[in-house]
């Protein structure tokens, strides 16, 4: 099955702080709020949330394909994600923009503050599903530029691929009529807790009235695993204990190939969404979204040592 994951690309500045945010936050002061904060290091790494999806979708072998703009500072990490057997070759490179670029700045907690410049993904509306030549079984429309994200669905709707609806950090920037339009089409809808939140507040619709117009709803909860909601009721899917905590960044989107890596071979939904966290566990005992690293059967074996798929992942071979 032809997947097509439309996002950003972006390079990770990665910084951590030995200490608390919540401690020099004055609640009371909160609208003068001016702080900066001296961190320990500094990592620069490769990321974006359409090519950390697609790397662990790679890893898992798979050949997702990635449409989405970037710089001319792009070409090491494209060789490095054609190594690893993602499908390049839909990633337009606008001469004059750099990549766009994360920050992120991390404490002792896990909480995070980061700061985001679009860059070339400010150009990512330059692109469109109908040059992909044939049209993709399946799509994931992931945070990107938001007028792109908009013709995105608007397109898929046309072309009729179906598509994973995955707003995020874009969530704030788009429309409450546009951010409807991007879930009642979709085939599914990802968020994490407090993003689902927000989309209840902003587009009035709740679990139930989404689940009227899409197949499922995963909403992942960090520590506490994710839940899987259906028109059959929720599941809940527990986290898998990591060996060691290294960086939270991209574990949602590694999340994410995990279980499009079952989605894609028609694993049952509970499978998919347990070969998520499975996915996640591997991302954070990594520094940066596109460090872990394993190997399919490595991935299913750890996997059953955590769940009990009844064999039903020896398809996946």
């Amino acid at each position: 099955m032809k997947i097509v994951i439309a996002g950003s690309i972006a390079f990770d500045y990665l910084m951590t702080f030995p200490g608390r945010f919540s401690d020099h936050i004055l609640p009371d002061k909160i609208e003068d709020i001016s702080l900066s904060f001296l961190v320990d290091n500094l990592i620069h790494r490769p990321g974006g949330i359409a090519a950390n999806i697609a790397y662990t979708l790679a890893l898992l072998g798979e050949r997702p394909l990635v449409m989405a703009t970037v710089g001319p500072d792009f070409e090491e990490h494209r060789r490095w994600l054609e190594s690893q057997g993602v499908d390049t070759s839909a990633i337009k490179v606008i001469p004059d923009l750099f990549t766009a670029s994360f920050f992120v700045n991390t404490d002792q907690a896990n909480a995070q503050i980061a700061s985001f410049y679009p860059g070339a993904m400010a150009k990512a509306s330059d692109l469109t599903f109908k040059e992909i030549d044939p049209i993709p079984d399946m799509a994931v429309i992931s945070p990107n530029d938001p007028q792109a994200m908009i013709e995105y669905v608007r397109e898929c709707s046309e072309l009729g691929i179906p598509y994973i609806y995955d707003p995020s950090q874009q969530i704030v920037r788009l429309s409450s009529e546009e951010l409807s339009e991007g879930i009642i089409g979709a085939k599914a809808l990802f968020s994490n807790n407090y993003e689902f939140g927000l989309i209840e507040e902003k587009t009035g619709l709740d679990l139930e009235g989404i689940l009227k117009n899409t197949a499922f709803i995963v909403i992942t909860r960090g520590e506490d695993g994710a839940d899987l909601f259906t028109a059959e009721g929720p599941v809940h899917v527990p986290a898998v204990l990591p060996e060691r905590i290294a960086d939270p960044t991209g574990i949602g989107d590694a999340f994410r190939g995990g279980f499009l890596k079952g989605y894609l071979n028609d694993l049952p939904l509970l499978r998919c969404a347990e070969m998520g966290v499975m996915a996640a566990t591997f991302c954070i005992e990594a520094e940066g979204p596109q460090s872990h690293s394993f190997t399919l059967d490595g991935f299913i074996e750890r996997y059953r040592q955590n769940f009990d798929d009844s064999g039903e992942l020896d398809r996946l071979r």
